[in-house]
């Protein structure tokens, strides 16, 4: 077998035309033509009035909390389980992260957690779509309304997912994706942050061009802001992969189900969650393997590359990593969020790219099931 990458885009002749013809027009008067048609057609898919192309969706949270005033001495919740890139930009203005603890099934914020680490001080929470999943919105803008909290959603993972309805993105005060190369819809690198709320959009379009006001005196910056921009050449990435999006995320939850095909019945992994009424997208297949295997994500990836399998680690909780050990919150989340630390020992994603076929699958899913009889616990179904 060759050897299989946990993730990687699909791109067509398509995406090449176009990427083609923005490097040849897409300059002088018509430099954001592929940019405006983006954003048109990102909002028109999921149904919002604004969407704002940007370098990357750490660059849309940053726009967002800013945009909503969050700042020093504000406390802003996120799950513990998640990316760096979703608390990261709460440092950015200032404000303190608030660690909370995640859905046993979801791996999403849990509602009763969000609400248990709210003080006085809490000005926003940030839901994470993880792996694109969704966690329970309704429990949690209950939540942030009746206590005056903003929310962003963080969709990075979760394009095309869907709550009773509703596709990821379209929940909070503003929705954050990521187009990076890994994602199911891809600009290489690139972001997009979306609202219904017209002074976000008014003053994010400010903020992202280095705080320049309409109608000003060209270079006479009233105030200092950030430079987020995405090129024209995402753009139009971005275009092409927006139309065929429908192909993209028939593709991912036709891995998914190879993969469930393949592990149904066993009892002792836990893959993802589809809640009632929710569409998961299965941005990254995820196994979490029981902890009497004694095997941690570390030496299952370790084991699964020397067969030519290359696979993630499960995040690990943002109050374990470095970047947050002196963080004042740390000691309290490790104690608190009890979901959190059980499970990320034991989790992987498994090779989820867009080439990945069936044959690739029934390898990848021997190969595993192969390591854990090799631990020396047997396998037993469920019932």
């Amino acid at each position: 077998m060759e050897y299989i990458s946990v993730t990687g885009p699909w791109i067509t002749q398509k995406e090449i035309d176009y990427v083609a013809d923005a490097a040849e027009k897409a300059w002088y008067a018509n430099a954001n033509m592929y940019n405006e048609r983006f954003e048109g057609a990102f909002a028109k898919y999921l149904g919002v009035k604004y969407a704002v192309s940007l370098p990357s969706c750490t660059a849309a949270i940053h726009l967002s909390l800013m945009a909503l005033g969050v700042g020093p001495g504000d406390e802003v919740i996120v799950p513990d389980i998640t990316w760096i890139a979703s608390a990261a930009p709460i440092s950015y203005v200032g404000a303190t992260p608030v660690f909370a603890d995640v859905d046993r099934k979801t791996w999403c914020l849990a509602a009763d957690s969000f609400g248990k680490c709210i003080s006085s001080r809490t000005k926003a929470v940030i839901p994470v779509d993880l792996y694109g999943n969704l966690p329970d919105w309704n429990a949690i803008l209950g939540i942030a309304e009746k206590n005056h909290i903003a929310v962003v959603e963080d969709a990075a993972e979760a394009v095309g997912s869907v709550y009773r309805g509703r596709k990821a993105g379209c929940f909070g005060d503003t929705g954050t994706f990521s187009f990076h190369g890994s994602k199911t819809l891809t600009t290489g690198e690139g972001g997009m942050l979306v609202t219904d709320r017209k002074e976000i959009y008014d003053r994010v379009l400010i903020l992202r061009d280095h705080g320049r006001q309409p109608g000003d005196v060209m270079f006479f910056n009233k105030e200092i802001a950030c430079k987020y921009k995405m090129s024209s050449l995402q753009a139009a990435l971005g275009l092409a992969q927006l139309e065929r999006i429908e192909e993209l995320l028939a593709r991912k939850i036709q891995i998914f189900k190879w993969y469930e095909q393949e592990l149904q019945g066993l009892a002792e992994l836990q893959l993802n969650y589809e809640a009632p009424q929710t569409k998961n997208t299965y941005w990254m297949v995820t196994v979490i393997l029981d902890a009497k295997f004694g095997i941690k994500k570390e030496k299952l990836m370790n084991l699964m590359e020397e067969r030519k399998i290359a696979c993630r680690p499960f995040f690990f909780p943002l109050s374990l990593i470095p970047a947050y050990q002196h963080h004042a919150g740390a000691k309290i989340a490790q104690s608190r969020n009890t979901v959190s630390y059980s499970i990320s020992p034991y989790g992987v994603n498994l090779p989820s790219g867009m080439d990945m076929d069936e044959a690739k699958v029934k390898y990848v899913c021997g190969v595993l099931k192969d390591i854990i009889l090799n631990s020396g616990t047997r396998l037993i179904p469920s019932r």
